[in-house]
């Protein structure tokens, strides 16, 4: 289905792959051009650097980067977008540093807390927030259930050869010639003030598509398989995938733009596809001919990897808990199902943190096939207009008997034209709860399953405590991911699980019709319309960010978690569900932190903050005593009391987290800045597992260590970690720092590594966060 080579590959008339092209004869090049029907070169050679710059993703990186320097860019996007759950902390933190309007189209959708079931009025206080916020700064305000995020932006926002910028991790408009990057707040924020988002040039994966998918096989199966083949080894991590092949026009644009959103699973920075006749086609139908142009690599490009997937093998897949990785394909399962189940269960077992909760998968076989308790196809990735046709087709009026099926139609323009044509009476006939454009089951805050159910979902993940799961107080759930079309064959069998490819069904050849009335009527278009007299509305709920202190000269830091997992998630760090509803309360909010991975984490960071507090005051009278028992191990023999009280003075107190790869998933910038509000001050980890993660860390002021592989077993909870000339080693550049770990009074020095920090990065940190570093 998928093969995967890491060395560098050439593109040929955007269809020819030739591999070591450059150690290749032109005669030989021209001999692979001539097989496949096509014109030969006409150079002499193929030269690696020029074919580098070939690329689509190279020429829309080039057209926004504002420096003199294609190795190292700084980008300016085209437009914004942010959700309910994030654009109020955004708008705050630029408003404290000098935000006076929106100099490009921000986009403020309300898709995330539109239920507004948790919390009395917060969640729509929030919104009345963001719309005041329109009105005053220029913005662009979707109301709730109108769309989710990334359905708004594909109809309304997208064009070829654009980028946007969204803080929300699935931010991906590839298949509509849209580079696309998801990332924590303070990236918004910079972009709102006039700033750059810097990043060295990224490498370029060639995604060469081959084939046609058989009947039943959907963009969800295609997705699947790819991060099956390329996320375990981070083949594509922190590079862009550039979509190219034959296959690419076998697809329509709904099936491309529903691989295309999956790509975030991947650990990919971006994406970008080929754009034909049918992008175009798309265009028209919303009304915006004038975003489309033809995007194709140059005669010859060079790839710094491939993947290479035949569409025509690829099958029905299931990822099983509790990552979208943990692919199978449904006949396997429904094969070895035991087998497969068991070994997911002792993996599971291991992220659940709970000795006495058992995650009992096996017990849902049923005569040896899987039987699934509900199933979901919803937001951004399930829940677009030929989805759900197809799972009408599949479906009809049949009935799903005591299987629970729930469909979120992306939009109200898509809901309408479902109405039109009869999908939604069909699928409502059948017993499937039709639901508005929200979010919600794919980060647990919809259709939350009971204690020991699994739910298959056309949505974006599964990791743990996604769907509503609280290991902690003894409630577990799971979700397995799954195309729509399968989730619909299932639902036919009464919950046993069922590949579509194994369903016998006439594909529906229904067309979509744009209604754009809709979106005029409830969306406000206020870009370029700012008004400073607006007042922005506060909500009870609504709390600024807490005073953070600038990077002292040294550190005195104590491990208050130390997880040793070999990822740690974002939901993990910052649970989701639930508690969105204080994301715009900072303090409510980081009491959550790591609340079900390590509940003790938050009273241990409280302690030392409470320390930190004590040690301020010393510049001003305060007693020193208080502080003796913590400083004693780092204050050497015979120091005198003004050189203790220097030491003290000049000694910051705070957290640290270690983990071995922190940061896979959500975009959220509150799975960092949970941790500063709470005195955190660092986190250390073999290697973080997104730039979002990373770059989130560094915006709230938190200094990304890593270390070598061996150190990790230097560390424990509780120890401390003294870190002298912290504050210097940032001002003169240096990568590395001698720092000492402290167990039992015995001191074990640990190099801690900070590569790869840019001047800007370098001085928010020695700032103490980017809301700092603007106002200082």
């Amino acid at each position: 289905m998928v093969e995967v080579k890491k060395k560098g590959v050439y593109l040929l008339k955007g269809k020819v792959l030739v591999e070591d092209a450059d150690q290749c004869s032109i005669a030989e090049v021209n001999h692979h051009l001539a097989q496949a029907g096509l014109s030969p070169l006409i150079q002499d050679k193929i030269e690696q650097e020029k074919a580098c710059t070939a690329t689509m993703a190279y020429g829309i990186l080039k057209s926004h980067n504002v420096a003199n320097d294609m190795k190292n860019l700084q980008l300016r996007f085209d437009a914004l977008t942010s959700h309910d759950i994030t654009y109020v902390g955004i708008i705050q933190t630029a408003l404290a540093s000098g935000l006076k309007e929106f100099p490009v189209p921000y986009v403020l959708t309300n898709c995330h807390n539109s239920l507004c079931a948790v919390g009395g009025t917060i969640n729509e206080d929030d919104h009345i927030f963001g719309y005041s916020a329109a009105k005053k700064f220029g913005g662009i305000f979707v109301p709730p259930h109108q769309a989710v995020i990334h359905q708004y932006m594909r109809e309304m926002m997208a064009g070829c050869g654009k980028m946007i910028l969204g803080s929300d991790s699935h931010t991906r408009y590839g298949a509509l010639g849209t580079m696309a990057i998801g990332e924590g707040g303070p990236e918004i924020v910079k972009q709102l003030l006039k700033r750059t988002y810097e990043i060295s040039r990224p490498e370029v994966i060639a995604i060469y598509l081959d084939g046609k998918p058989k009947l039943g096989v959907g963009p969800q199966d295609v997705a699947l398989a790819i991060i099956r083949a390329v996320f375990k080894e981070g083949i594509v991590k922190n590079k862009v995938m550039e979509f190219v092949g034959p296959g690419i026009s076998n697809l329509s644009v709904d099936f491309r733009n529903g691989i295309d959103v999956m790509t975030t699973e991947t650990t990919c920075l971006s994406s970008i596809w080929c754009t034909d006749e049918q992008v175009e086609k798309y265009y028209k139908i919303h009304g915006r001919k004038e975003a489309y142009q033809k995007l194709e690599p140059g005669e010859v490009s060079y790839y710094d990897g491939l993947v290479k997937v035949n569409l025509s093998k690829i099958e029905s897949m299931i990822a099983l808990p509790f990552h979208p990785s943990n692919v199978w394909t449904v006949h396997e399962l429904n094969d070895y199902g035991a087998d497969i189940l068991r070994q997911v269960e002792l993996e599971g077992q291991q992220k659940i943190e709970n000795p006495h909760l058992k995650l009992n998968l096996t017990e849902k076989l049923v005569n040896g096939r899987l039987k699934v308790d509900q199933g979901i196809v919803a937001g951004c990735a399930g829940g677009t207009f030929e989805n759900i046709v197809a799972m009408t087709a599949i479906l009809g009026k049949q009935s799903v008997g005591d299987f629970s099926l729930s469909v979120y139609p992306s939009s109200q323009p898509v809901f309408l034209e479902l109405m039109n044509n009869g999908s939604i009476e069909q699928l409502t006939i059948a017993g499937a709860s039709i639901r508005s454009a929200f979010c919600g089951p794919c980060f647990g805050a919809g259709d939350v399953p009971a204690n020991n159910g699994l739910s298959i979902r056309h949505t974006t993940r599964n990791f743990i405590n996604r769907e509503g799961s609280k290991p902690v107080d003894g409630q577990l759930a799971s979700v397995a991911l799954m195309d729509a079309r399968s989730i619909a064959a299932t639902a036919l069998n009464g919950g046993q699980l069922t590949a579509a490819t194994d369903v016998e069904f006439t594909p529906s050849q229904q067309t979509y019709q744009f209604n754009k009335q809709i979106y005029d009527n409830r969306v406000y278009q206020g870009f370029g319309k700012a008004n400073s007299d607006e007042k922005l509305i506060f909500g009870p709920n609504i709390i600024s960010w807490p005073k953070v202190r600038a990077l002292p000269e040294n550190l005195l830091l104590k491990f208050a978690s130390v997880i040793h997992d070999p990822v740690t998630t974002t939901d993990e760090l910052i649970p989701s569900g639930e508690t969105s509803s204080y994301r715009s309360n900072p303090l409510r909010l980081a009491e959550f932190t790591l609340s079900r991975k390590d509940p003790a984490y938050v009273g241990k960071a409280k302690a030392i903050q409470q320390l930190e507090v004590k040690r301020q005051l010393i510049a001003e009278g305060g007693a020193i005593d208080d502080l003796a028992k913590i400083f004693l191990p780092i204050i050497d023999e015979g120091q005198s009391e003004e050189q203790i009280k220097q030491l003290v003075t000049h000694t910051g107190l705070g957290s640290v987290i270690f983990a071995i790869k922190p940061g896979d998933g959500s975009a959220r910038e509150q799975a960092a800045s949970c941790q500063r509000v709470l005195g955190g001050d660092a986190n250390i980890a073999v290697e973080y597992a997104t730039k979002r993660y990373r770059s989130n860390l560094i915006n709230w002021g938190m200094i990304p260590f890593t270390i070598a592989s061996d150190d990790k077993e230097k560390i424990n909870v509780d120890d401390l970690l003294y870190i002298p000339a912290i504050r210097q080693a940032i001002v003169s550049g240096k990568e590395t720092v001698t720092a000492y770990i402290i167990h039992s009074d015995k001191k074990t020095a640990i190099e801690l590594i900070m590569q790869n920090l840019s001047q800007d990065d370098r001085d928010i940190l020695l700032s103490g966060c980017l809301i700092n570093y603007y106002t200082d």
